[in-house]
């Protein structure tokens, strides 16, 4: 005789379906530097998802715990094979071939986050890591995440044809539903799982409050005074990413932003910098006319935060292309740089908020900050004429 029991509990479906929606936020987001904010909140809250699990499978209900669904992975083969010979035993839980995909996406999972944590602070200077993840290990970490992320989308594939899939159409149960209601059949005096209703409530709630603190956050620093609402209208939805603050210098904001924008010491080495000032009275053919004490305060500034020094994404890979024998002039003129904006076209460097090569802030909200991170430059086209 059979009877319906609650199986999954209200914080295991939560926990599934927002892993679910986490996941896929995060897969689409990948590719594209523009929604490389949205890429990792989604990570972020991937990761939280997987912390709350980590623990749950431990203090949760019944069937939501580990100890549960314990079993070896030669157990979980054995299973598969009952199933393609069509003795596949029934599980009111995970059965053991599932029981191995879920360890697998939740330790592919956690080694994603934690290195996409690790890849964010060091090539964005951002996150948990910022400060101290070395940009020295960022492309071998990233990788990395990129490889975990990969197998834990053959995982989701493989779970989602060969277990859910396949194994509804075997028992002709919808598993899908059962992880939306909870409810499965099963023998009389199975042990029902207790709902914690509370708990799934908080769960949810916490993850509606990061996304509200997140998109707060990034949505209030989107519009700089460089671009209009016309122009962002022109554009495809945008969430900025704004780079941590850069040393400053007044006097370094003041010469050199008299006549255009004031780069940045980061954007060049520090021997450019050098040549630079010591050739001030020749400066692309015109004399800045700067007297000994100005000189040297500005070349302290410049040594003391030049491209070297490694404090943004932009700031390393412009210093770690430049070969040790070049001095460049020209941010520009730099190896990185060109590689940077060689898709971009040439009609966008024509563009009225553009127009030159050296117009920083035509596309990049953060140019005078000075961090230039990737999510945080759009090119501003004008918006297409309404029929």
């Amino acid at each position: 005789m059979k009877q319906r029991i609650l199986v999954w509990d209200v914080p295991t479906r939560v926990f599934h379906w927002l892993l679910v929606a986490s996941f896929t936020g995060a897969w689409l987001t990948s590719e594209s530097d523009e929604w490389l904010s949205l890429h990792a909140f989604f990570g972020y809250l991937m990761f939280g998802l997987i912390g709350f699990r980590l623990i749950w499978g431990v203090a949760g209900g019944h069937y939501a715990r580990f100890a549960s669904f314990a079993y070896s992975p030669m157990k979980g083969l054995a299973h598969l094979g009952k199933v393609i010979a069509g003795q596949d035993p029934r599980y009111v839980g995970h059965n053991p071939a599932g029981s191995q995909a879920i360890f697998l996406l939740l330790g592919l999972g956690l080694a994603a986050c934690i290195t996409g944590v690790y890849v964010q602070g060091a090539e964005e200077q951002q996150g948990m890591a910022a400060g101290w993840a070395g940009h020295a290990l960022g492309n071998l970490v990233k990788g990395g995440h990129e490889a975990a992320a990969t197998l834990m989308l053959l995982v989701v594939a493989g779970h989602v044809v060969v277990g859910v899939a396949l194994e509804s159409w075997l028992h002709k149960i919808n598993l899908p539903r059962t992880m939306v209601t909870g409810m499965k059949a099963a023998a009389e005096g199975t042990p029902a799982s207790k709902p914690y209703r509370l708990v799934g409530a908080l769960l949810l709630a916490a993850a509606v409050a990061f996304g509200i603190w997140w998109f707060f956050y990034a949505l209030d620093a989107t519009v700089d005074k460089h671009f209009t609402h016309e122009d962002a209208a022109a554009e495809a939805p945008h969430v900025a990413f704004v780079g941590r603050a850069l040393a400053g210098d007044p006097q370094w904001r003041e010469e050199c932003g008299s006549c255009h924008l004031a780069f940045h010491p980061g954007l060049l080495p520090a021997r450019s910098w050098q040549k630079l000032i010591a050739e001030q009275d020749r400066h692309f053919g015109a004399d800045l006319a700067l007297d000994a004490p100005t000189r040297a305060a500005l070349l302290a500034f410049a040594e003391s935060n030049a491209a070297g020094r490694n404090a943004t994404e932009a700031s390393f890979k412009i210093n770690r292309a430049v070969r040790a024998e070049d001095t460049p002039l020209r941010i520009t003129q730099t190896p990185y740089w060109i590689r940077k904006h060689r898709d971009i076209a040439a009609s966008d460097w024509l563009l009225p908020r553009v127009k030159s090569k050296i117009n920083c802030a035509g596309c990049h909200q953060d140019a005078e900050a000075g961090t230039f991170e990737d999510a945080a430059m759009r090119i501003p086209r004008q918006a297409p004429a309404l029929k």
